[in-house]
């Protein structure tokens, strides 16, 4: 376990930590609301009331401007923004992203990090886009890394420094990116260059990216997703092992008139009502709200408010081992989220391996819960389990089942498991009483390896009239069918 980083509860891939840094320690999952030297439309003073414990700020922005950099040389970052908590600074990635440079050398904006006092120092990485040529993401990636490995040598305060993943759309090269980093030895991990996948929806592709970064890192090191700042992909996020975001949401969405919510967002000029209890809502309605003389500070308050509402829900969610049935409840928000949802399980094999054996009892939220760590944990754990002599399979008890060796529940998406075991986890759980297909394939294909499992044993098999799938022909050949209306005339 780091010194940095201490895990305290885990579900899926997400979990709750304790990050320490030289002004405090920072409760994770949260988020950082970002701050602009410039123009605050919320002042830094209040960020706690909201429940931020960490900020995040532009150290080019104030290197740039003498006032702020004057004031942060002398008095340090957090007397000039007047914060008393933990902040991280960017170091200009963002600004090289946007405008093609920035006056400023790596070795500068790191000193200049360190001598201000930032609790996380970000080094001047390259933000390589999505979709460029393999070859320029590869250069780039390199020159990232020769940024990184001097950052690493030039920083050797108490201060945190972090490594940025980079690698464009590329799999492979953040998985190598982290990889390396790894090595390295830094105490944060932001993932860097992701926000125009966001931006553009493209949530299936941001799943592998924090994946194969994720799996290129220790599994215990803190990760950050840079520029993820919405609400509705946080449980996503989390849920791949992502414990630090940072927000400029709020304040961009309020400009623009945008309220936020956990299932998206909407156009305050077309609310007819505000669906939320914090404290500006409960003041306003929605018609007050617009004609609010400081109407943009008012949505920013609200938009944050929602912002770590949503925090909090996804640590109580942790806490009950129910992360996962949060993240596709919030999926099914967007169809584009939906596609993320259904490419995280396409890494399943992978978050199984930091999933709790033991939590909250599984609930079956759609056809995508039939893909969860726990029912691919389940089907490669079928040979622990030794049948002998007759069994029968059936979903609820039937007259004449104890006539059998062995009486097997059928539970989808699970599959045939000793009947003795149906409070425990997770074959407690809650399903629809008429699976779907995806429920039924996994279920069936899991019960036909079990049969395998045991050529020894006799089966009995009392299908439901509702299971139509064509694996019930497989189970035919396997075991005796009945169908529970024809058992009962027997």
């Amino acid at each position: 376990m780091s010194a940095i980083f201490e895990i305290l509860d885990k579900d899926a891939g997400g979990r709750i930590g304790k990050l320490r840094t030289p002004h405090g320690v920072v409760e994770t999952p949260t988020v950082m609301p970002v701050i602009n030297p410039n123009i605050q439309l919320i002042s830094p003073k209040e960020m706690r009331s909201f429940g931020a414990e960490i900020l995040i700020t532009n150290s080019y922005i104030i290197y740039r401007k003498e006032e702020l950099r004057t004031v942060a040389l002398e008095k340090g970052l957090h007397e000039l923004l007047g914060f008393d908590g933990p902040i991280m600074t960017d170091s200009g990635s963002f600004q090289l992203s946007v405008y093609g440079s920035v006056e400023v050398t790596n070795e500068e904006i790191l000193g200049f990090q360190e001598k201000i006092g930032s609790d996380i120092i970000v080094p001047l990485d390259i933000p390589t886009p999505p979709d460029v040529h393999f070859r320029r993401a590869e250069e780039e990636l390199a020159t990232t890394a020769e940024r990184l490995e001097a950052a690493r040598k030039f920083i050797q305060s108490k201060q945190l420094l972090a490594g940025p993943v980079q690698g464009s759309t590329y799999p492979e090269l953040r998985e190598k990116a982290a990889s390396h980093l790894k090595d390295l030895n830094f105490e944060v991990y932001p993932l860097g260059a992701v926000v125009p996948l966001m931006e553009s929806y493209r949530y299936a592709e941001l799943v592998d990216v924090i994946a194969a970064s994720k799996k290129g890192l220790s599994p215990t090191s803190p990760v950050h997703l840079f520029g993820a700042g919405h609400p509705m992909m946080f449980a996503l996020a989390v849920a791949l092992g992502c414990d630090l975001f940072d927000s400029a949401a709020y304040a961009l969405y309020a400009k623009d008139g945008r309220y936020i919510t956990s299932n998206g967002t909407y156009h305050l000029e077309k609310l007819n009502y505000l669906p939320c209890s914090c404290p500006v809502c409960f003041r306003y309605t929605a018609e007050e709200l617009r004609k609010a003389k400081n109407k943009e500070e008012l949505l920013g308050r609200h938009n944050l408010y929602a912002t770590f509402a949503e925090i909090r829900l996804i640590k109580q969610s942790i806490k009950d081992g129910k992360l996962l049935e949060l993240v596709e409840q919030r999926c099914r928000a967007h169809p584009k989220l939906l596609d993320g949802l259904k490419r995280l399980y396409t890494h399943s094999a992978w978050l199984e391996q930091f999933d709790p054996a033991t939590k909250g009892t599984y609930f079956y939220c759609g056809p995508e819960s039939a893909s969860r760590p726990e029912v691919l944990r389940f089907g490669k754990r079928l040979e622990r389990f030794s049948i002998e002599g007759s069994a029968i399979i059936r979903t609820s008890p039937v007259k004449g089942e104890k006539d059998y060796d062995r009486i097997l529940t059928f539970k989808a998406p699970f599959g045939a498991f000793p009947a003795e075991m149906e409070e425990v986890y997770p074959f407690n759980a809650e399903v629809p009483k008429f699976p779907d297909y995806e429920a039924l394939s996994t279920s069936l294909s899991n019960t036909i390896k079990l049969m395998d499992l045991n050529p020894g044993a006799e089966f009995t098999f009392i299908c439901e009239k509702e299971f139509q799938h064509p694996l019930i022909e497989e189970i035919g050949k396997k075991a005796k069918l009945v169908y529970r209306e024809a058992w009962k005339k027997e």
